[in-house]
């Protein structure tokens, strides 16, 4: 179903190809196989001047598996699809079995390593064995995928439902984007918020400007929920690139209104903005 990815002797990421035109590049010598899953060729001459079109990775994070979409917006396919099986239980289960070998290990005196009180200090940041497995998958695939294939736009699902439409159904328009806190010490709410860091270098004791996750240019809105710090360097770098962000609704909504079934890398192909006429490629 998925397309293959295609790297110039650059190293450079160019538009994935058809399985067929794969072959036929490596038959004729005029390309090798850089890797197995996802399958990927390298050319074997430069191409500088190959007409690039960026591609839309969505995402799905799910408790257990997550799904993984690569979109073409202006042809609507999904050139490659994924789900990743997360091993946050594994995890959590040998945690506890480790804890039980030891609490064991100092109720018969043999060897161990003395308890450690619970009034220790966490790291700033820190998050649970099993979660931090699960956020360490998504980061890795969304950087292996971006060397890979011409990422340039990302869509994500956050959250199930929009808190805002349940409290005022009819809101639309201005009124939506403008939202709660717009006009009210918004730029020291955000600080609060990212603790005085760059959202995208993590940069601290810089002057930070606001910053929209998704560009106004591109259709975002000034609600907080849009709304990020950055310093000077990061918020000219990013420019108008959207991060697209949505809510389990809507990706349902999407995707019933299609007749699809459940599966996670098709809502993933479903997150935030539907695209029209989505198809899969052979």
């Amino acid at each position: 179903m998925s397309r293959v990815f295609v790297l110039d002797s650059d190293r450079r990421p160019l538009m994935p190809c058809t399985s067929a035109r794969a072959r036929l590049l490596l038959r004729r010598r005029r390309a090798a196989v850089l890797r197995r899953f996802p399958f990927t060729i390298i050319l074997k001459a430069s191409r500088p001047d190959a007409q690039v079109q960026p591609l839309r990775l969505k995402l799905d994070p799910g408790s257990r598996s997550s799904g993984l979409a690569i979109v073409n917006d202006a042809s609507g396919e999904v050139v490659f699809a994924a789900e990743i099986a997360h091993r946050g239980e594994k995890v959590r289960a040998a945690l506890a079995k480790r804890r039980a070998v030891r609490r064991s290990r100092r109720q018969r005196k043999t060897r161990y390593r003395p308890a450690r009180f619970d009034n220790r200090r966490r790291r700033q940041g820190w998050l649970a064995p099993s979660l931090d497995s699960r956020l360490s998958n998504l980061l890795t695939w969304v950087a292996r995928l971006g060397r890979w294939s011409p990422i340039g736009y990302l869509s994500q699902e956050l959250v199930r439902f929009d808190t805002a439409l349940l409290q005022e159904p009819e809101l639309s328009g201005v009124e939506y984007q403008h939202g709660t806190l717009f006009g009210f010490e918004v730029r020291e709410y955000l600080l609060t918020k990212w603790e005085w860091t760059c959202a995208y270098c993590g940069t601290k004791g810089v002057p930070l400007e606001v910053d929209h996750i998704r560009a106004k240019s591109r259709g975002g809105s000034d609600r907080v929920s849009n709304l990020t710090v950055a310093c000077h360097e990061c918020n000219l770098r990013k420019g108008n690139r959207p991060i697209e962000l949505g809510t389990g609704g809507r990706t349902k909504w999407n995707r019933v209104m299609r007749g699809l079934p459940k599966t996670h890398w098709l809502d993933a192909a479903n997150v935030a903005t539907p695209v029209t006429g989505i198809h899969c490629s052979g």
